[in-house]
C-alpha cells in the first residue's frame, strides 16, 4: 500500500447506494492507465461485480454489484489486494490537497538531494565526493523513489504491468549499475552516474506534482459545487431563532433566511420573501423573487429580504447533493473513444520493456558499442515511454467539459454523452414546453365594435373566469392581473363542462366560453367571423364574451413559442444537424407552430409509444439520435435516443431520463452542449494524438537512432519529456475553458 496516499477506508451515503448495488469511491495510487487497466480487470473478476469503471484524472472507481452477494467492505478488499487505496469520497477530496503538498515535498527533497550530484559528476575521482554521492543518491533512491518500488511490486504480483515498472527499471538498472561501479565489482575504472538515478527520480517528481495541479484545476467546477453549502443555519425554536450547524436541520424544521445568507436546505417560503441568486443552479446570475408557496434550493444565495423556509429535503436528497452525485459519475464514465486508449495501454508497457532490450542487444552485439552506451540507451527507452498521456487524455478532456457545462445549468450525467452529442445528425423536439412555453397565453383581446371598452372586456372576462381551473382560465386571469384589472364578484356563477361559464356581474348576465355555448344561446358570432378566422388559422383558441344574449368580444389563447426557440433551431440547422418537431397536437396547429419555429419537419397527434418509434426510424437509418423533452411524458424516447435530453429539470432532476439535463428550460442550452461536446471530443483526439506522436517520435530519439547526427537522449532528461508530456495532455485539457467565452 502506498503509504503516502493511504487513508482510512469506509462508506458514506454520498458515495454508495448498496440497496440498489452501486458504489463510487476515490482511488489512491494510480499513476497511469495500466493502473486503470489493473484494477477495472481485478475488480471484474468477481463473479458478482457486472460494471468497473476507474477514471484516472479523477481518481475515482464506480462499481455495479449484487448487493446480495457483496458488501461495500469487499469491494475494497478487492481494490486493496490490487494494490491501491480506496477512501470515501468526502476523503479523497480532503486527500488530494495533501497528495499535491506530499507531491511538492518530494520533489524538493530528491531535486536538492541530487544537485550536488549533478554539479560534482567531474570529481569522480575525490573519494570524499563519491561517498557523499553515493549516500544522497542511495536516500532518493529509497525515499523519495520507494513508490515506485511499491507500484511495481503490487501490479506485477497481479501479473501486469505499469508505469512504475518501467520507472523501477529505468532507476534501479542506473543506480546499481552505479554502485556495483563504484565497489569495483565491474572492473577497474568503471563509470559511475549516481545523478542519472536520482535527478531521474526528481525530474518525474516534478511531472507528478505539475500534473496533480493540473488535474486539480481540471475538476474545479466540483470542487466549487462542493464548497457552496452552508456551514450554519438560523433554526426557529419555540424559544426564538437559534444558530446551529446546517447538517442538524430535519425535513420539517424552519429556518430564517436573511440578505446574504447562504439558503441551507431545500425548501418551501412560508413567510416573506426576496430575490435569490440561483446561478448555481441555473447558471443564470439574475436573482429570481421567491415569495410564500416558492420552493427554493439549498446553497443558493438570498440577496435581499427576510424569509422563513421549510425544509423539505436535506442531506443527500438536496439539490446539490443530487448534482455532485452526478457530476461525480459523468465525470468517471468513460467515452468510447476512450476504448483505443484502454487497448493500447494494455499492450504499451510490455512492449516498451521489449523495445528497451532490443535497444541494448542493437548496440552492443550488433553495433559492437561499449557496454555503459548500450545500457544507457535502454535505460532512456524505459523512462521515456510512458502510458499516462494516453490515460489522461479522455477522463481530463470529459472533466473540463462537464465543468463548462455545470456553469451554465447543463448538467452532463454521462461523460460519455459529451462525445455522442458531438456526432448527433438528428435532434427530435418535443414541441410543449420545449419549443413552446407549455402553458397557453393571451395573445389577443378584440372588442366587437369601438364603442367596447377593452378594459371592461377584460374586466368581465376575468370576473368571469375567476372560480375555473381550466388552463384558459387561469391565462385569462393572468393577462388581467398583468394589466393592473382584479376580477370582481359575480352572483349566479354556474360552469357548464365542455361550454363555458355564465354569471351576473355589474347588471349583466355574462357568458363566457367557446362556439358551441354561444351556439346554445344563441347568440351570433357573424360580427367577429372573419377576425375568428384568422386567429383559428393561427392555431389559437378561442374564447368569447357576451352580454345579455349580444357577442362584444372575443379572446384568442396560444402556446407560445419560447424566446431562444427560434434562434435554437436556426444554430442547430446550421450546425448540420436535422430538426424534427414531435408533438401530440392536431396537425394544423403543429404545421403552424413548425413553420413559425423553423424546424426541418415535424410528426403531430403522435402518442408516448410512437415517439419511441420515430426515434427507433431514425436510428434504423444509422443516425446518431438526440431528443429533447420534458423527461416525464417522452421518458421513453428519451431512453432509446442515443443522447435523451431533459428540458426543466428543476428540483427533481435526479428523477430525469436525460443523459443530459438542462436545469434553465431554454433549448438555446442544449446548443451549447453539443459546442461543448464538439470542442470536448476534440480536445480528447489531439490529447491522443499527441500523446502517441510524442512516443513515436520520443522512443527512437531514447534509442539513440540520430545519435549519429548529434540527437539524443541522456536517461534523466526522458525523465522530464516523460513527466511533461502527462502535464502537457491536462494543460491541452484545459484549454477547453476557452469555448466559455463562445457559448
Amino acid at each position: 500500500m502506498n503509504k503516502e496516499t493511504a487513508s482510512t477506508t469506509g462508506t458514506t451515503s454520498d458515495n454508495l447506494n448498496e440497496a440498489d448495488g452501486e458504489l463510487t469511491f476515490g482511488v489512491r495510487g494510480l499513476h497511469c492507465a495500466s493502473c486503470v487497466n489493473t484494477l477495472e480487470k481485478k475488480l471484474l473478476e468477481h463473479p458478482a461485480i457486472t460494471t468497473a469503471i476507474v477514471n484516472l484524472a479523477a481518481e475515482t472507481g464506480f462499481v455495479c454489484f449484487d448487493p446480495q452477494q457483496l458488501k461495500s467492505a469487499d469491494i475494497f478488499s478487492i481494490v486493496h489486494a490490487a494494490g491501491y487505496t480506496p477512501v470515501e469520497l468526502n476523503v479523497a477530496e480532503v486527500a488530494q490537497d495533501e497528495g499535491l503538498r506530499s507531491q511538492r515535498n518530494w520533489f524538493i527533497f530528491s531535486l536538492l538531494a541530487s544537485l550536488p550530484i549533478m554539479f560534482t559528476m567531474g570529481l569522480h575521482s575525490n573519494h570524499a565526493v563519491m561517498q557523499l554521492n553515493l549516500l544522497l543518491a542511495t536516500a532518493v533512491q529509497f525515499s523519495a523513489g520507494l513508490i515506485f518500488y511499491r507500484g511495481a511490486w503490487s501490479t506485477l504480483k497481479n501479473r501486469s504491468t505499469n508505469m512504475d515498472v518501467l520507472v523501477a527499471l529505468g532507476t534501479s538498472a542506473a543506480y546499481f549499475y552505479s554502485l556495483a561501479a563504484y565497489f569495483g565489482l565491474l572492473g577497474p575504472h568503471r563509470e559511475v552516474f549516481f545523478e542519472t538515478s536520482a535527478m531521474l527520480i526528481a525530474f518525474i517528481r516534478l511531472g507528478k506534482y505539475l500534473e496533480a495541479r493540473a488535474r486539480g484545476k481540471a475538476s474545479e467546477a466540483l470542487k466549487k459545487l462542493l464548497h457552496l453549502q452552508a456551514d450554519k443555519a438560523r433554526l426557529i425554536t419555540e424559544d426564538g431563532e437559534k444558530e446551529v450547524p446546517a447538517s442538524i436541520i430535519r425535513v420539517g424544521d424552519v429556518v430564517l433566511v436573511r440578505a446574504g445568507d447562504i439558503i441551507p436546505v431545500d425548501g418551501e417560503v412560508l413567510e416573506g420573501g426576496g430575490a435569490v441568486n440561483e446561478s448555481m443552479v441555473t447558471g443564470e446570475s439574475l436573482p429570481v423573487l421567491k415569495k410564500p408557496g416558492d420552493l427554493v434550493s439549498g446553497a443558493t444565495v438570498s440577496t435581499n429580504g427576510v424569509m422563513r423556509v421549510r425544509a423539505t429535503r436535506i442531506g443527500e436528497e438536496t439539490l446539490l447533493a443530487q448534482i455532485v452525485k452526478m457530476v461525480r459519475e459523468a465525470q468517471g464514465d468513460k467515452a468510447p473513444i476512450q476504448r483505443f486508449a484502454d487497448a493500447v495501454s494494455a499492450w504499451f508497457v510490455p512492449i516498451v520493456m521489449l523495445l528497451a532490450a532490443t535497444t541494448f542487444a542493437f548496440w552492443y552485439i550488433v553495433l559492437s558499442s561499449d557496454f555503459l552506451t548500450a545500457f544507457r540507451f535502454a535505460i532512456t527507452v524505459l523512462v521515456i515511454a510512458c502510458p499516462c498521456a494516453m490515460g489522461l487524455a479522455t477522463p481530463t478532456a470529459i472533466m473540463v467539459g462537464s465543468g463548462i457545462a455545470l456553469g451554465r445549468g447543463i448538467l452532463v450525467k454521462k461523460g460519455s454523452a459529451l462525445e455522442t452529442i458531438s456526432r448527433l445528425n438528428v435532434l427530435l423536439l418535443d414541441k410543449t414546453g420545449t419549443l413552446t412555453k407549455g402553458t397557453p397565453e393571451m395573445t389577443d383581446l378584440v372588442p366587437v365594435a369601438r364603442s367596447v371598452d377593452p378594459t371592461k372586456l377584460l374586466e368581465c372576462l376575468a370576473t368571469a373566469e375567476a372560480y375555473s381551473t381550466h388552463p384558459l382560465a387561469q391565462a385569462a386571469i393572468a393577462a388581467a392581473r398583468e394589466a393592473g384589472i382584479e376580477p370582481g364578484q359575480a352572483e349566479g356563477f354556474e360552469e357548464r363542462g365542455g361550454l363555458g361559464i355564465t354569471c351576473h356581474y355589474g347588471g349583466f348576465q355574462l357568458a363566457v366560453g367557446n362556439e358551441r355555448l354561444m351556439f346554445e344561446l344563441g347568440i351570433t358570432l357573424l360580427p367577429l367571423a372573419k377576425k375568428c378566422a384568422e386567429l383559428t388559422a393561427a392555431g389559437k383558441s378561442l374564447v368569447y364574451v357576451a352580454a345579455e344574449k349580444r357577442l362584444v368580444g372575443v379572446a384568442a389563447f396560444a402556446d407560445t413559442l419560447k424566446p431562444g426557440s427560434v434562434q435554437a433551431v436556426a444554430e442547430l440547422r446550421s450546425m448540420g444537424i436535422t430538426t424534427c418537431m414531435i408533438t401530440g397536437d392536431h396537425a394544423d396547429v403543429a404545421a403552424i407552430v413548425a413553420k413559425q419555429v423553423g424546424v426541418d419537419t415535424f410528426e403531430a397527434e403522435v402518442m408516448p409509444d410512437r415517439k419511441l418509434e420515430v426515434v427507433k426510424e431514425y436510428q434504423s437509418r444509422g443516425m446518431i439520435v438526440g431528443m429533447v423533452g420534458d423527461g416525464i411524458n417522452d421518458a421513453p424516447a428519451l431512453a432509446q435516443a442515443q443522447i435523451g435530453i431533459a428540458i426543466g429539470g428543476g428540483t427533481d432532476v435526479a428523477k430525469e431520463t436525460g443523459d443530459i439535463v438542462l436545469m434553465r428550460s431554454d433549448l438555446l442550452d442544449a446548443v451549447r452542449a453539443i459546442a461543448i461536446g464538439r470542442a470536448t471530443l476534440i480536445k480528447i483526439k489531439q490529447n491522443l494524438f499527441w500523446a502517441l506522436f510524442y512516443n513515436i517520435l520520443g522512443i527512437p530519439v531514447a534509442a539513440g537512432l540520430l545519435s549519429r547526427y548529434g540527437i539524443y537522449l541522456k536517461p534523466e532528461y526522458a525523465g522530464l519529456a516523460m513527466a511533461f508530456s502527462s502535464v502537457s495532455v491536462v494543460l491541452n485539457s484545459l484549454m477547453l475553458k476557452r469555448i466559455e467565452k463562445k457559448l
